[in-house]
């Protein structure tokens, strides 16, 4: 089964990218997020989008 979102920190290791390019790219709506509880998830499917723009 694959996982719908995914941790900052997993997101910004999938991506290469540090935690603050991370929010950046949320703040700029290129990726999306959830907030469960007092974490953020990214929506998997975001990132999958991105990287197919990029």
């Amino acid at each position: 089964m694959q996982p719908i979102f995914l941790s900052i920190n997993d997101t910004a290791k999938a991506l290469g990218v540090g935690r603050t390019s991370i929010y950046g790219l949320l703040r700029s709506g290129r990726l999306e997020a959830v907030k469960l509880g007092r974490r953020t998830l990214v929506k998997v499917e975001s990132i999958r989008r991105l990287i197919e723009t990029a």
